[in-house]
């Protein structure tokens, strides 16, 4: 049996109204809160070629019965959750970094 990827995707309106597409790659949940990492996905492949590949750290609230998703504003509190994505996500991109290396 085969197992097929089926991505989580996401998508998230800016404060503008403009729609953004993310494929959801980690949810972590911590004493200070909850956070997502989020990829970019775009339609053009074009577009895929120019992003940065950077993954997207959000921090995860809920008022009135709707979820949000918004920056981490404190530093400390960034590089902590950063640290620990980048843990837990080192296997997704360790080929990467075998092809840096030949």
């Amino acid at each position: 049996m085969s197992k097929e990827y089926d991505p989580d995707i996401v998508s998230v309106v800016d404060e503008e109204g403009k729609e953004h597409i993310f494929e959801e790659l980690d949810r972590i949940e911590t004493d200070s809160g909850r956070y997502v990492a989020l990829l970019p996905v775009y339609d053009d492949p074009a577009e895929q070629l120019e992003d940065s590949g950077e993954i997207i750290i959000l921090k995860v609230s809920e008022e009135d019965g709707e979820t949000y998703l918004s920056a981490i504003e404190d530093e400390a509190e960034f590089n902590e959750i950063g640290n620990l994505f980048e843990e837990r996500l080192a296997d997704l991109f360790e080929l990467d970094e075998e092809e840096e290396e030949e």
